[in-house]
């Protein structure tokens, strides 16, 4: 097949591709056998099972009604089309209550209840000597009821994947168990597989929810207020003649949410969630953005402002023109985008699967080695005829047991679930579990300068008037009237600078004060305009260099706040020069702090890369408490200091406002987008998105990425050391099979609890190592 004929396929398959959402799933084994079984279909050109949402995703032109019949062959089923998409994160109910949902834990249950008498008259009180056939019977049945799923899917694995996985070695243990008269033993591994599978499938639906738990941050209803528009019951009354009508008052509807269009107007009461994304048309309120960008402290939202669905208003009434449809605000991007970040795997979780796909039939070779050599090589015995010594044959069973690599399996993902979602939750977006084990590796760290280190925004820094009697920054009355004739003529301008004065101005009090008419920009080099009949200019330092006279501690004050990485302007009015007002883009509180963090954290390197002009980059850099600073770059020189910065240093993180860093961000083994150029940019970026508009969640996006590694690394370790101490066991005949199935069990809850703690905020800094 050409090249060519591999692309137009893939292609196909892209546009062809079907979504189900599977139910029945315990472990990730399951969503290997689901995948492997359903890509034999005809017409199947990729199958890809995300464990941790339960979606399947199917590329090709197999018709959907053999999917579910393929699914559904396997043991598994496929939940209805209509099942609203949040319906499972509902709290997760008691383990008991989960055991009685499902016909196969059912079973699971009575199988306990079944075990129980040979348990405790052969397996812990053999002293007492209380022998009846009955042991036996209640133990097969045990065996057969909580069996039953488990030796159907291990042959639907063997007939329709042609694979051995976990329920094949189950089903061999058991049955040779009851073969050789181990019966209590061959109930025991069945029951106790059965719950074991029950408790991943509890742990699993626990962690799926952390990440469900997400939807319900959105409220699903709002209020709607329509306005009557070309009224013709008024029509021509005080001469109205059509557009919103002025005698009939706004209506007010609740309505969900999915019935919303964009542009229609809703209104959010104090206390309420926001239940879009939408830009205030009417109101100003304190909005605790928490539950999206993990800001811990309340923004200030004024007319014009963006909100976002989830975030709660405080304050005041807002009325809000929604900008997104409910399936494509932000929360919505939010979380398609961590459940499509689990199947972005790891490194680590690849080679764990890689690994398990091999150790299985490896498992299945070595017991029958185990059960043949040392009765044909060394005349061993091959049975049990003696109670305290375990023959071959059942230490071959045994080691099927042990070897079981359940624990191994969900050691990896569960881990990565659990910090993706706990991320999310914080206002740190990462796209996949190879991006987080990434960021765990990085010891340098690149930041752009404007809108990440400072706030991307000028400010009016000193206002000095000629008349200015003050030493310091103090307001005073000639100042004000400076600014308000500065920002008179800028109040048109969309420059940033002009809306840095009509800011300061507006907070001062004085922006009504006087009102310019003709005004007129003086391109790249300032702006002016008529103020009760003068002309009133507001310039650069060099125009008025050129044009106008100025006082000479005036001239050096300005080349001072141009070396600080300011920007004067001078303002006159005719021929009188006025003063002069200097404006920065500032830098942002969280930086200093956020870059003080990752120094505590062991990322020494800390740079920054800014076009900007070499004095102001050094200004902002002093500032902030980078380690080093490269100015005057433009956007190829940024590519090029990443290169170097790698082979320097290693693994480079770049952090940038995820629009003009775009190479930059590509480049770098981890890109981190800033929320400051819009969320929604921030999000379709980069590696990592962060959701607000500053960098106090950087440290903790490191913090946790290290804490999952460690997690992994750890499970791992259990997963492997209790598998080979228990292997040992058995090979001396010391260990029996139920002790062995019992400590898979026991590993598999334990590796599941402890990637389960990283949904919990790591308090601790840890070096990584």
């Amino acid at each position: 097949m050409t090249g060519v004929e591999l692309s137009y396929n893939s292609y196909m398959n892209m546009l062809d591709e079907q979504q189900f959402q599977i139910r029945g799933m315990d472990c990730a084994n399951c969503a290997a056998t689901l995948e492997k079984g359903v890509a034999q279909l005809a017409g199947v050109g990729q199958c890809h099972v995300n464990f941790a949402t339960e979606m399947m995703r199917v590329g090709g032109t197999v018709a959907p009604e053999s999917v579910v019949a393929r699914v559904r062959e396997l043991g598994y089923d496929v939940a209805a089309t209509d099942t609203p998409r949040d319906a499972a994160a509902t709290p997760t109910p008691r383990f008991l209550a989960f055991l009685w949902q499902q016909r196969d834990t059912r079973l699971a249950l009575l199988g306990a209840i079944l075990i129980l008498p040979g348990l405790l008259f052969n397996e812990l009180l053999p002293f007492l000597g209380w022998e009846h056939p009955l042991l036996n019977v209640t133990s097969i049945a045990a065996m057969m009821v909580a069996g039953y799923p488990i030796a159907m899917s291990a042959w639907r694995a063997l007939r329709i994947n042609r694979e051995i996985n976990i329920n094949v070695l189950m089903t061999i243990a058991s049955l040779g168990a009851v073969a050789i008269g181990a019966y209590t033993e061959g109930g025991l591994v069945m029951v106790l597989f059965a719950i074991g599978e029950a408790l991943e499938g509890y742990t699993a639906q626990r962690a799926r929810n952390a990440i469900r738990a997400l939807m319900a941050v959105a409220p699903q209803e709002a209020v709607r207020r329509h306005v009557c528009v070309d009224c013709a019951e008024h029509l021509g009354q005080d001469g109205y003649t059509g557009g919103p009508c002025p005698f009939c008052p706004p209506s007010e509807q609740r309505v969900s949410v999915a019935a919303l269009a964009v542009g229609d107007e809703i209104i959010v009461k104090p206390g309420e969630r926001i239940p879009m994304d939408g830009v205030i048309i009417s109101g100003a309120s304190s909005v605790n953005q928490a539950p999206i960008t993990g800001e811990s402290m309340p923004v200030t939202k004024r007319l014009g402002d963006e909100v976002y669905a989830g975030a709660i208003n405080l304050e005041g009434a807002l009325i809000l023109r929604v900008t997104h449809l409910a399936a494509d605000n932000t929360i919505s991007r939010v979380i398609q985008m961590v459940e499509e970040a689990q199947e972005k795997r790891a490194p680590a979780q690849r080679l764990v699967d890689r690994f398990a796909r091999v150790y299985t039939p490896a498992v299945v070779a070595l017991a029958v080695l185990v059960a043949a050599i040392p009765p044909l090589v060394w005349g061993q015995p091959f049975l049990n005829p003696d109670a305290t010594t375990h023959g071959w044959l059942y230490r071959a069973l045994a080691l099927l047991v042990v070897a079981c690599p359940c624990a191994l399996v969900i050691s990896t993902p569960v881990s990565l679930i659990s910090a993706i979602s706990n991320a999310a939750r914080h206002g740190v977006l990462v796209k996949g579990g190879a991006f987080l084990e990434a960021l765990a590796g990085v010891r340098v760290m690149a930041f752009d300068k404007t809108g990440t280190l400072t706030a991307g925004k000028p400010m009016v820094v000193m206002v000095r008037a000629v008349e200015c009697r003050h030493s310091g920054n103090e307001n005073c009355e000639p100042c004000d009237d400076l600014l308000a004739l500065a920002s008179a003529v800028e109040q048109r301008s969309e420059h940033p600078m002009a809306y840095a004065l009509v800011q300061a101005s507006a907070a001062r009090g004085v922006q009504h004060r006087y009102a310019a008419d003709d005004v007129t920009a003086l391109v790249g080099r300032g702006v002016w305009g008529q103020v009760n009949g003068q002309r009133v200019t507001v310039g650069s330092h060099g125009y008025f260099d050129e044009e106008l006279p100025h006082p000479q501690i005036d001239c050096l004050a300005a080349e001072e706040a141009a070396g600080n990485g300011q920007t004067p302007l001078l303002v006159s009015m005719g021929e009188d020069y006025l003063g002069y007002i200097t404006v920065a883009d500032t830098v942002r509180d969280s930086s200093r702090a956020a870059i003080q963090e990752l120094k505590q954290a062991g990322i020494h390197h800390l740079i920054m890369l800014t076009g900007d002009n070499e004095a102001t980059a050094r200004q902002v850099g002093a500032e902030v408490g980078v380690t080093e600073v490269r100015a005057e770059l433009l956007p190829a020189g940024k590519l090029q200091a990443i290169e170097a910065l790698r082979q320097q240093y290693g693994p480079v993180a770049m952090v940038g406002d995820g629009i003009n860093d775009a190479p930059a961000l590509a480049r770098a083994d981890v890109g981190i987008a800033m929320g400051a150029a819009g969320t929604a940019q921030a999000m379709e970026t980069a590696d990592v998105a962060l959701l607000s508009d500053d960098l106090s969640r950087l440290p903790f996006a490191v913090r946790l990425s290290r804490a999952a590694m460690r997690t992994i690394r750890v499970n791992v370790a259990i997963s492997l050391g209790l598998k080979l101490a228990f292997m040992l066991l058995v090979l001396q005949g010391a260990g029996t099979m139920w002790m062995a199935v019992l400590a898979d069990v026991g590993a598999s809850l334990l590796v599941t609890l402890n990637g389960m703690r990283l949904l919990r905020r790591p308090t601790t800094l840890g070096d990584g190592h």
